[in-house]
């Protein structure tokens, strides 16, 4: 006999967040005074095309004085929600304090494409952005974003070797690591998963990079679902020759778990960028 398990419920993030439908204008309020704070300082390179479609655009936040490295943020919503690079731009604020470029790239969404599409397109974004600013690479994302970044670090990347080896730290934030239990959600009637394309794009099923450096990073207030998702790819991952690690941040849940990202000497930020 087996327990039956509510997968829309489990996945459901702001239905058991305080007041969380206000997060999103939050987001965007806040992103939009670092966008005119870098704006007006000439900091700001937006719209920066990595491919054809309206939505292969990055925005880049370069730095005052030396540059570190690039940090790159791919963002959330189930692969299919309508958000796009303008809603977080304040969560480069953290790592560009310490000097490091932030690219941010918007992403064609589900149904218009299927995920393995997307991880496609996050390799184009990342090759783009690399080729602008020299130096290491740091990758971050929250949600589906974790999922996209986590994705970038396995055998089967989309990137090259050249840039593969540039990457010095991923932090997946909030990640979905295992796709399968998707496929039994309503949201797959929009991201259109089967078995094959499930297996081959879950990271937690996949083998990761020799010699990786990754932190799994999710709130200890988050949904039940998504902290057996963090710990699944840490354990996983744990038996290969890399540097995995997992932390549950206490009190944070799935809208305020990025928030860590705005402070240049939170511990979210401190661990992304190696301090």
């Amino acid at each position: 006999m087996t327990n039956a398990i509510d997968w829309d419920d489990a996945y459901s993030n702001f239905a058991y967040i305080p007041d969380g439908a206000s997060y999103p204008q939050k987001w965007r309020t806040e992103a939009a005074q670092f966008r005119s704070e870098m704006d007006d300082k000439g900091l700001l390179k937006a719209d920066i095309a990595y491919g054809p479609d309206t939505r292969n655009r990055l925005d880049l936040f370069m730095p005052w004085g030396d540059l570190k490295g690039l940090m790159i943020f791919v963002h959330g919503g189930y692969w299919k929600e309508d958000f796009d690079k303008s809603v977080w731009s304040h969560l480069a604020r953290g790592a560009h304090a310490h000097g490091f470029a932030v690219a941010v790239p918007s992403y064609v969404l589900c149904p218009h494409v299927r995920i393995s599409d997307i991880t496609v397109q996050i390799g184009l974004a990342i090759t783009k952005a690399a080729g602008a600013v020299a130096g290491p690479i740091h990758l971050t994302g929250h949600s589906a974003g974790g999922h996209l970044v986590a994705r970038m670090v396995t055998v089967t990347s989309p990137l090259s070797q050249t840039i593969r080896q540039r990457i010095r730290k991923t932090v997946p934030i909030s990640a979905i690591t295992d796709l399968r239990p998707l496929m039994k959600t309503k949201m797959n009637e929009t991201l259109h998963l089967d078995a094959i394309e499930a297996r081959l794009e879950s990271p937690a099923l996949l083998e990761p990079q020799e010699g990786i450096d990754l932190t799994a990073w999710v709130g200890a207030d988050e949904r039940p679902e998504f902290i057996r998702q963090n710990a699944l790819l840490a354990n996983i991952w744990a038996g290969f020759d890399c540097s995995i690690t997992a932390v549950e941040e206490p009190t944070k849940h799935h809208a305020n778990i990025i928030e860590g990202l705005t402070k240049a000497d939170h511990p979210l930020t401190r661990t992304l960028l190696g301090l």
